[in-house]
């Protein structure tokens, strides 16, 4: 596999696992129908900490990802602000990104490195992520992608930016009109970007041979020969045509969604019903089962700055937005009505709208969590992206643009951090907030809230694990605080389970702890060390 080197990148490398989890402070004032909230979370703050703090409740749980960060053109001035101890990257914290800086792909790569790892540990092992990028940086986020998921990760689109491209008085150099959306997965081998196959346009014209009402389609391909399937892979089964053939092999698509779409006359029997079933593709349909690797049907820049004028008044909020169409075209491909959406790089929340916009068509239940920076600064210092932009549109979209109101989300912020120097100068996060994070680092498991028994200083369960959090938001109680014989005792009476226990001081030898099957793990030193 190849490997990327680039200056800072033995310090920078590991450094997600460093960044302390924050407390994500709900703000009620600014949340919008919080009672309808239903999971949709906008988080105001820097997107790495933000990340880190999400894993206990969504690591592996992300079925979607997109992300449009900075493309590193030189005209950005972007900002590097990572907290990294080290004298090397200190020197480049709080510098503006301009096109004269040597280093600024350097800079680049520090910044995306730790994020696209914890992006990785949000997702689902099915599930795909999409970048947005054009020429400057994706040849060293190509090799950077390759590290961090594996070698056979990546599929590229190319987006028309730009509509039809206009005639030019020069002729010794090519108009970009393009940028690039990587799509990133998992697992390749098994997502819903590789269920179904379309015909080459040459080799399939729209036809109606069975006078569907819904008008001429294509047929697409949605099986691999016999000779070429694979008898392991989850969708290898039998499908019986209307004239009792029976062709055995691996479909791009479950047997349950083939189902479904049989019943919606939207499977075509050729050869008066002995063919292999294809894939009904209409004309007057979007594409709603496959994504081309040329996508010149899924808005423009122009498009993109209309929709912000529209909310705002000022098209040139961003300088280079994404329309709503190619956001809702890329999360329909790569999502059910169930999915959980993920912006890192919110913006003007563009992927809110996409979401909301989706379940409204189709009925779903999709959700989308947003992280923006204020971006204020010394000049600025009032400047808040997220609360006076990306909360704004997504309100407006709401009200102005879905039939169902009964939407809301909730809004928080990066809190203080857990860590052991917050918790000894006396910042304490509540019992809830710790418990889901230590929870999370003794199992590698999400934590539902309804399963914290404070009363009994019990985090969670899982399996024949049993995780205890003995603790108090109060310096003094927690000061008093130890794990003692008489307690171990009495929580290990019939309970022959595995017990890890988080707690300021243990009163028991290790002899004990070995016959109540218990873990000590000190508060606050030891808090945050992953169970292996």
């Amino acid at each position: 596999m190849a490997t990327l080197q680039f200056k800072g990148k033995n310090i920078i490398w590991n450094h997600h696992m460093s960044v302390p989890y924050h407390t994500l402070d709900l703000d009620e004032k600014l949340s919008y129908k919080q009672d309808k909230a239903n999971g949709n979370l906008i988080i105001e703050g820097d997107n790495l900490p933000a990340l880190k703090s999400l894993l206990p409740q969504y690591a592996g749980e992300i079925d979607c990802i997109y992300i449009d960060p900075p493309y590193n053109t030189g005209q950005e001035k972007w900002v590097y602000n990572d907290n990294v101890n080290s004298p090397l990257i200190r020197d480049w914290i709080g510098k503006e990104v301009g096109s004269d800086d040597l280093t600024r792909h350097d800079k680049w790569l520090c910044m995306m490195t730790p994020r696209l790892k914890l992006l990785y540990e949000l997702l689902k092992e099915r599930g795909v992520m999409f970048i947005s990028i054009d020429e400057h940086e994706i040849g060293n986020l190509t090799v950077l992608l390759k590290e961090i998921f594996d070698d056979n990760c990546l599929d590229y689109l190319i987006w028309r930016k730009t509509g039809k491209q206009s005639n030019t008085k020069r002729i010794d150099r090519v108009k970009t009109t393009h940028e690039y959306v990587l799509v990133v997965y998992k697992n390749k081998a098994n997502t819903r970007l590789n269920k179904i196959k379309l015909l080459p346009k040459w080799a399939n014209k729209y036809t109606n041979p069975d006078n569907d009402p819904r008008g001429v389609y294509k047929q697409g391909i949605i099986s691999n020969k016999e000779d070429k399937s694979n008898p392991n892979k989850p969708n290898y089964y039998t499908v019986t045509t209307p004239t009792g053939i029976k062709y055995t092999r691996e479909w791009y698509i479950s047997k349950e969604e083939f189902l479904k779409l049989d019943e919606d006359n939207r499977i075509f029997y050729p050869k008066s019903g002995n063919g292999v079933p294809s894939l009904k593709i209409f004309e007057k349909e979007e594409q709603d089962y496959y994504l081309d690797s040329i996508m010149d049907r899924f808005g423009t820049f122009t498009k993109a700055k209309s929709e912000i004028e529209e909310f705002f008044g000022d098209k040139n909020l961003f300088e280079t937005p994404k329309p709503t169409k190619l956001l809702k075209e890329i999360i329909r491909s790569a999502t059910d009505t169930n999915s959980i959406i993920l912006d890192a790089f919110a913006g003007s929340g563009t992927t809110a709208q996409a979401v909301l916009e989706l379940n409204e068509e189709d009925g779903g239940n999709r959700k989308f969590i947003l992280i923006q920076m204020p971006e204020n600064s010394k000049k600025e210092p009032n400047k808040n992206i997220c609360r006076d932009i990306t909360r704004e549109r997504v309100v407006k979209v709401i009200e102005k643009k879905l039939e169902n109101k009964e939407v809301g989300f909730e809004y928080k912020r990066v809190g203080q951090p857990i860590d052991a120097e917050t918790i000894l100068s006396g910042q304490l996060p509540t019992y809830k907030e710790l418990a889901k994070y230590v929870f999370y680092l003794a199992t590698g498991q999400s934590l539902k809230e309804e399963d914290i028994d404070e009363k009994k200083y019990l985090a969670g369960k899982i399996d024949h694990t049993e995780v205890y959090l003995l603790y108090t938001p109060n310096m003094e109680e927690l000061k008093k605080m130890a794990i003692t014989f008489e307690w171990a005792k009495d929580i290990s009476k019939g309970n022959e389970n595995k017990k890890i226990v988080y707690a300021p001081a243990c009163f028991m030898d290790d002899e004990y702890l070995e016959q109540f099957n218990m873990k000590f793990v000190s508060i606050p030193y030891n808090l945050f060390e992953r169970e292996k």
